[in-house]
């Protein structure tokens, strides 16, 4: 069995004594051995770490002490090695950055939408627009079929995109997604701040799909902020690799081209010359 336990939760909920919730969270992290990164702001917590099941479950049981954690319910996965370098623990304006403070998906949230309901819609075939909210270098390695990109990339520039889509797109079923849920909690609401009518958002992102639907009516891997770079439908860490010298993830077929060298270059290096050059 695999030695690490991957952990990733989010929630939007008022936060307080930030700096002393800080301070007790390194603390008693770096204590145990884990390793990843907490996110805290006063509009709620993000994290990633990774450890054995001990260290962990001590973490949630410290988190669920605090009020507005209580029902924290991380999505879990494994790996063979510890995919962080390091723990840390920091306090941010926002936990993902938007820059739009009329959002608040802790009181004004979005619809979710289970997992299973969205494969049995596409199953069925219903008419809906599927929006991938992420940035473009993830949905290069993998989305759902027919899913529209945001065109983006970094989320901040979402509300952007978001003001170019059609019009008549105002009026049709919009579901947003993304790799664990945490940007459609703003890009939703956002939606129908901008007049879309009906929107809602995958419960769990990319991640809970594979958990519960596998990979039905999805193409490729999903990417992953960390060491493991990408996840297949199975939750398996795939052999994609960052490029050393630019930082693009490179699935197999990518790393067999001539132009990739590892600690070098890749494709994708060459391309960006060629059009600086041009």
């Amino acid at each position: 069995m695999p030695a690490i336990l991957n952990l990733s939760v989010y929630k939007f909920t008022p936060l307080a004594r930030l700096p002393e919730l800080r301070e007790k969270l390194l603390a008693q992290s770096l204590a145990s051995g884990l390793r990843g990164t907490i996110l805290l702001s006063p509009e709620g917590i993000n994290f990633f770490v990774a450890g054995d099941r001990a260290q962990t479950d001590a973490l949630l049981a410290e988190l669920r002490t605090v009020p507005g954690l209580q029902d924290l319910t991380p999505k879990e996965s494994e790996s063979d090695e510890q995919p962080f370098n390091r723990m840390l623990v920091k306090i941010k304006r926002e936990i993902i950055a938007f820059g739009v403070a009329e959002i608040d998906p802790a009181q004004r949230p979005t619809a979710r939408l289970p997992a299973r309901t969205l494969k049995q819609w596409l199953d069925e075939g219903k008419p809906i627009m599927l929006l991938d909210t992420r940035n473009d270098f993830e949905i290069r390695m993998g989305t759902f079929r027919g899913a529209r990109p945001a065109g983006i990339q970094r989320f901040r520039e979402f509300p952007e995109a978001a003001r170019k889509l059609p019009e008549e797109l105002k009026t049709q079923t919009i579901v947003t997604f993304c790799t664990g849920g945490i940007r459609c909690e703003k890009a939703g609401p956002f939606l129908e701040l901008s007049g879309f009518k009906n929107v809602f958002q995958l419960d769990g992102g990319i991640l809970k799909y594979f958990e519960e639907c596998g990979g039905a009516h999805f193409d490729g891997e999903c990417f992953v902020f960390d060491r493991r770079v990408g996840v297949d439908p199975e939750l398996r860490e795939t052999h994609s690799v960052l490029c050393f010298n630019c930082q693009t993830p490179l699935k197999e077929e990518e790393q067999r081209d001539s132009r990739y060298v590892p600690d070098v270059s890749c494709p994708h290096c060459f391309a960006s010359a060629d059009s600086r050059a041009s």
